[in-house]
């Protein structure tokens, strides 16, 4: 939940915001952050190539999880999850990360430390993934 905050924060957008909206403010940031506009001082430039990064990492993520995005992709995550086996699955400060066998990956946010410890210690981490 505080990524996604601080994401909307940099941006500039509430959660209202629709993928139009999201594109039109993440474009213009990026006219205005891009490193090419820096080119006489270098510590400008470096500090708009890590501007521009955090840009495009909340502008992709705020995406990912808008409702729009999440209405499209619903049909092939639940037939992912339904019917693909676990290929690895890795847990980072409250986030897990699953890859199915098929090349699709999916984040987990807020995944409490003893949902992960179960997942590990279950016998077919497939089926207790799909419970």
């Amino acid at each position: 939940m505080k990524k996604i905050v601080e994401y909307r924060k940099l941006l500039g957008v509430d959660k209202a915001a629709e993928l139009q909206e999201l594109k039109t403010v993440y474009r213009s940031l990026m006219k205005n952050w891009h490193p090419d506009k820096f080119t006489d001082n270098l510590d400008a430039k470096l500090e708009a190539e890590e501007k521009s990064k955090t840009i495009i990492e909340a502008y992709h993520f705020l995406v990912s999880i808008a409702p729009q995005t999440r209405e499209q992709t619903l049909a092939d995550y639940t037939l992912t999850t339904s019917t693909t086996n676990i290929a690895d699955f890795e847990f980072k400060g409250q986030v897990l990360t699953i890859n199915f066998l098929d090349g699709s990956n999916y984040e987990y946010f807020d995944v409490p430390k003893a949902v992960y410890v179960k997942l590990i210690n279950a016998e077919s981490p497939g089926r207790f993934a799909r419970r």
